[in-house]
């Protein structure tokens, strides 16, 4: 399952576009700057959002798993996600896949 895109801003003829709403040319570097910073400040703050998330339906699936007899951790699984983020991120997607996995695989 891929994630939807986002619509990404295009340029027009007065110059590159934004997503504040103000043109790029009408704001000095410093705000460009702070603008983004505050775009990656929200940004950060949903990605450790859906990181929470994730943990908590790992963790089901685990209790789930133990309390039906198998073993807490699918190794089969994991390899399918360590998959899906080297395809998306290339090689540096794995170790994003390997600190999530080890972020979910916590102790029950």
């Amino acid at each position: 399952m891929t994630a939807p895109q986002t619509p990404t801003p295009t340029a027009d003829a007065a110059g590159p576009a934004d997503t504040t709403g103000t043109k790029a040319d009408d704001r000095t570097p410093d705000q460009v700057i702070a603008d983004a910073r505050t775009r990656i400040d929200g940004l950060d703050r949903r990605i450790i959002d859906l990181i929470a998330e994730r943990v908590a339906a790992s963790q089901e699936v685990q209790r789930t798993r133990i309390a039906a007899g198998g073993r807490r951790v699918q190794l089969s699984r994991e390899m399918e996600v360590i998959a899906r983020y080297r395809e998306a991120l290339d090689k540096p997607g794995t170790e994003v896949a390997m600190a999530l996995l080890e972020l979910c695989r916590g102790r029950i």
